[in-house]
């Protein structure tokens, strides 16, 4: 504060005597030369109020570098009795980095995504005369939009010398990329003029963590989400919560335990800790609810899945929040007509029969008259009527069919070789590869 009403004062006077050398002087009389002395009161008004403002934040743990060596070294004791000495490290533990004091922040350090940035704001009386009518406004401008910070927006009716007025400011940072705090002063001196100053504080807003998602869409109406989450920061985080906020159309199961029920541990351990440029996974399953699972079509169309809520906290608990936008997913493509099985064994014995339950979906904005056709492939043989009628089936409307086929051929094989026809359009579906089953032969023992 010294050094600021110091350098004011330095201003003051080259001013006063760049106007006394210009264009003749100024002048306390009614001629030209009085507006001289404009430049100069304006100057001086600076001198009545002084603005500071700090950002708050906590401190760092003090580390210094310890220096050893061996006692049969030239310097012997001597580094080992400096750190005992030293007031920083700690007592018994003199070779650790890390200390027992603190530090305080030396600049205005880095603001990320999602904490909340607090500032310290002080408007003081430096002048000797008493200052009227005193209004504090805290402006925070983004690359969007101006936000008002103040806590109240009332003028303080007096200001007495050597007093000040404080208020600290909080937001929860929602934006990356450049901000700008505009602090602006208003206020009214003894003698009636009202004066007014601004100060501007820049600074950088950056991205914690970079997300990126992967869906995979099941055949039973399933979808799995993959979130990578990698700390792009220089600190480490302790992930606090990492979940899935379900779109009203899906409930959600968290794949990132090792045992199910809630005393599962985690999959990434007791301490969940991720370091500088890590990356971790995070796997999620979503199911259709009960009401919107037989509609087959609002299921199909359904491309939001919901928004990712992570909150970490980093090196003495300073707390951060990210919500992602919706998470989009591309609608599966299953065409006018869906075919899925219900049931089907894992393990089925060579040559003999074993039945199967397919679900046949209308997807479609028409009615349709569905025939079966059942074609046997070189290792699949289908057992029953083929050609059969199933009759109409209406927009969102499903079946399900029990079949009856066997395996002529040992191993893994495709289930394939089904055909459905729509009779009124003559047209014909065709669906191989279906499934997998394996044929194993009864008899065959080691």
């Amino acid at each position: 504060m010294f050094c600021l009403t110091y350098v004011l004062c330095l201003c003051l006077g080259c001013l006063r005597f760049v106007t006394s050398q210009w264009k003749g002087g100024s002048s306390r009389e009614g001629s030209a030369l009085q507006f001289i002395w404009h430049p100069v009161l304006m100057v001086s008004g600076l001198l009545v109020l002084y603005g500071n403002v700090m950002r708050l934040t906590k401190p760092t743990l003090f580390t210094n570098l310890p220096v050893t060596c061996e006692d049969r070294d030239l310097p012997g004791d001597s580094f080992g009795q400096l750190m005992r000495d030293d007031p920083s490290t700690i007592k018994g533990a003199e070779i650790l980095m890390l200390g027992e004091m603190l530090t305080l922040p030396q600049n205005f350090g880095n603001i990320f995504l999602g904490e909340t940035f607090s500032s310290y704001i002080s408007v003081h009386n430096d002048s000797n005369q008493v200052v009227k009518d005193i209004l504090v406004k805290a402006d925070l401008q983004t690359s969007s939009q101006r936000l008002n910070l103040s806590a109240s927006n009332s003028a303080v009716g007096e200001l007495k010398p050597e007093c000040c007025i404080d208020d600290v400011i909080h937001h929860e940072v929602k934006e990356i990329g450049t901000h700008i705090l505009v602090c602006a002063v208003s206020y009214t001196t003894q003698y009636g003029e009202k004066l007014y100053f601004r100060k501007f504080f820049k600074f950088q807003v950056l991205k914690p963590l970079d997300v990126k998602t992967k869906f995979y869409n099941a055949e039973t109406d399933e979808v799995f989400l993959e979130a990578q989450i990698q700390n792009i920061t220089t600190s480490p985080m302790f992930m606090e919560k990492v979940s899935l906020e379900p779109s009203m159309m899906y409930n959600v199961t968290e794949l990132n335990t090792v045992a199910s029920g809630d005393d599962g541990e985690s999959t990434f351990g007791k301490m969940s800790y991720l370091q500088p440029m890590d990356t971790r996974q995070y796997l999620y399953c979503l199911k259709p609810k009960p009401e919107y699972a037989e509609k087959a079509g609002v299921i199909k169309g359904v491309t939001v899945i919901g928004k990712l809520d992570i909150v970490w906290k980093t090196n003495l608990g300073e707390r951060g929040r990210l919500q992602t936008s919706q998470l989009q997913r591309m609608a599966p493509g299953y065409g006018d007509i869906r075919l899925s099985l219900e049931m089907i064994p894992d393990t089925v014995n060579l040559e003999e029969p074993f039945d199967i339950i397919c679900k046949i979906t209308n997807c479609s904005e028409r009615t349709m008259d569905l025939v079966l056709e059942m074609c046997n492939t070189r290792s699949i043989h289908w057992c029953g009527v083929s050609g059969r009628q199933l009759g109409k089936l209406s927009p969102g409307a499903f079946l399900s069919l029990p079949l009856t086929l066997l395996s002529s051929v040992q191993g893994l094989q495709s289930i394939s070789g089904l055909r459905l026809t729509d009779t009124f359009l003559k047209r014909t579906y065709e669906y191989d590869d279906i499934a997998q089953v394996c044929v194993v032969c009864p008899f065959c023992f080691l």
